[in-house]
Formats: C-alpha cells, structure tokens, sequence
C-alpha cells in the first residue's frame, strides 16, 4: 500500500520548449536552454506543427528530409511551396503561389567587351536622397582574377550593382593594382583585352562609395546610416576586401552570412545552392555573370524581408523588447513563467531582415553587441 501511494511522487514533470519543443526534466534546464537557444518569431517555423528552427535548412530537415515528422512531411506533399515552405488551405492558393515563387533566371550581361560609360550609371539613384522604392538597397557582385606567382591571390576585375528593381546602375570592368597572372577564364569570362582600357580601383571604389553614401556625410553613416543605403552581396568581406573599401556592418546585407539562409551547422551556403533552393532556378553553369549573381543575392534579400514575422504582437515598442528580454529577469521570476511566457520573452541574436521593410529599424550596435531598435512607424 505504501508504495502505491508513493507512486503519484516519482511521476517525472517534463518541461516542454514553446519553441523548438525540447523537454527538460527540470524547469531549471528549461530556463538555461531558453537563455542559450535565442527563440523568437524570427525563426524559421513550421506551417504544420508550428516547431521553430534555426535555419531554414533545419526547417527544410524537419520537413521533407529523411528524418522529418510524417504529418508535416505529407502536408507540405499535399498543400505546401517545396520552395519557401508555405502551406496552403487549397490546391488552387498554391498553384497560384507556385507561379510567382518559381523566379525566372535574370538575363545575363554576357562576357563581351563593356567599358563603363556614362550612360551604364543612373545619375537618379545618386541624386536622388529619398528611400524610395528601387533605391533603398544597392547588390553588389565582384568578379575576380588570379594575381601572384600562383595566381591565387584574388584580384578584382569586373563590377556590377544593381537596385532593389534589378535595374542596372552601374558596372565596369577594372584594371588590377599588381599584373593578373591567371585570368580564370573558364569562370570569369575576362580576357587581358576586357582589361586593356578597364578603369583604376581607386576610381571604381569612389564610384561605389558615391552611389552607396548617397550624399550622406561620414559621420552620420557610421551612427545610423542616414540616407546612405544598404549594401546587399554573397560574402560582402570578400568583396569590400577586393575593392579594399569599407562600409558600416550595420548596412551590411550578406546572404552568406544571414542566420536564416546558413547550413544546420551555421556554415555558410554558396549562392548557388540558394538561388536553386530558394528561388527555383540555376545560376553559375559555366561563365558567371556578376549581373545574375546580383540579381540572385537581391531576390534572396527581398524574400527574406517579405517574411510576415508579426513583431507588433509583441510588444508595442521594439525598445521595450530589448529591455523586457530573458536576461533581465531573476532567476525567482522566470521559475514562475510557463514555457509560453518565456517564449514570448526570448529575443533573436541575428538581426531578421524583415524588420528592413518598414515596422522597425536598427539605428545602432553599442557594444554589447545587441540590437538597439527603434519604433519606426510613420
């Protein structure tokens, strides 16, 4: 009789993540994984179960992968967009959506002789100081030839930007500082005759930096920006380092980089395997063009800034998110929250692109190395 009633005791209480659904046995285990985990409703999430990921590629994982959830896995076959994941309530929403998700391939620049000129640059994008649409994010692709004695040393040779219309505004080739000792041209397409009358650096970097600046001193675009606008790329580090040009983090959009876009291991992706699994068709099969590559980083960007994360339900102010975040709670308050009211004061550790598209702005990173936002409604 003793150990029956003994038994209700030895019951164990689990401790379920609102988020990715981890179970803890003790709330305290909980409570350490909702401090180190990051959840918000930036995550990707599962449009079946609801199950927060990492990346994109987790949620891809969970899924359609080998391993993934059976229910979610028939439903995304029955209803759902293999390219973004949405699920849809009927055949004809997703056939529908199917037409506008699948991206046509840019058309390519080609690899003939192009010599920039005044007519290939959009003096309106420069002059005109509005964050209007088409003007607010510049993409930028660099395509590079080999220097040294082994021709590894990458140097750049061919530039091209475009704006958020995937209008051309600038490109030229550009003659490198030290003589290119491999032209890759199976790659690049670049012979020594697209480089014969290709103009200096130095003159390129100005060129780029007049269009990024957008009349917006120095000082103003290292605080917040200002008017100068974001710059958009696949390993921005790469190519600023090529052009040996600086630009503010915080402008900076890297495709390479951003959280939702990396492998399940935070590694980066190539931008071809994105542009394939994202957008729905193939660049880079054999010459490539830096007009397509710029085409393909601006699609990604966009897509990711059209994402409906609903940050207005939480919270009216983004200022008071950042203060109302789990590490400003005591250990004896969080003790008393359920997983729900953690959750809904768990905060990202990456900066979602959606907040680019108008609810929000990030004006500052202090030190911390934490977000600062600021309400930006009109």
């Amino acid at each position: 009789m003793e150990s029956e009633a003994e038994l209700p005791k030895t019951l164990t209480t689990r401790h379920k993540c609102a988020a990715c659904f981890k179970q803890y046995n003790k709330r305290e285990h909980l409570i350490e994984h909702m401090k180190t985990s990051y959840h918000s409703v930036h995550e990707p999430k599962c449009g079946v179960c609801q199950k927060h990921c990492k990346s994109l590629e987790s949620l891809r994982e969970h899924i359609a992968g080998p391993l993934s959830r059976a229910n979610c896995s028939r439903i995304l076959a029955e209803r759902g967009c293999k390219l973004c994941l949405e699920i849809f309530d009927s055949p004809t929403s997703l056939r529908e959506h199917k037409e506008i998700c699948r991206l046509p391939v840019p058309a390519p620049l080609g690899t003939e002789k192009m010599p920039c000129t005044e007519a290939e640059i959009d003096i309106s994008v420069v002059n005109n100081g509005n964050h209007g649409a088409g003007t607010e994010a510049i993409a930028i692709d660099c395509e590079m030839v080999g220097g040294g004695s082994d021709g590894s040393l990458d140097l750049c040779a061919r530039v091209c930007l475009i704006d958020e219309d995937e209008k051309l505004i600038f490109h030229t080739y550009v003659l490198p500082q030290i003589p290119v000792t491999n032209y890759r041209y199976e790659v690049t397409g670049i012979t020594e005759e697209h480089l014969r009358d290709a103009m200096p650096l130095k003159e390129v970097r100005d060129k780029v930096l007049q269009f990024l600046y957008n009349g917006e001193c120095i000082g103003r675009l290292r605080l917040d920006g200002g008017k100068a606008r974001l710059l958009v790329g696949h390993n921005l580090e790469h190519d600023l380092d090529c052009l040996r040009m600086n630009y503010p983090d915080h402008l900076l959009r890297d495709t390479a980089k951003y959280r939702p876009l990396m492998k399940t291991n935070m590694v980066s992706h190539s931008l071809k395997y994105l542009t394939r699994t994202y957008l729905g068709y193939d660049i880079q099969l054999g010459v490539h063009d830096p007009y397509e590559d710029c085409v393909s980083v601006m699609r990604l960007y966009k897509r990711m800034c059209a994402q409906d994360h609903q940050v207005g339900e939480i919270g009216a102010s983004m200022a008071a998110q950042h203060t109302n975040s789990i590490d400003y709670w005591s250990s004896k308050d969080l003790e008393k929250m359920g997983p729900d009211e953690l959750f809904e004061i768990s905060r990202s550790n990456y900066r979602c692109w959606c907040l680019d598209s108008g609810v929000c702005r990030l004006d500052v990173f202090p030190s911390s190395g934490e977000p600062v936002f600021i309400n930006a409604f009109h």
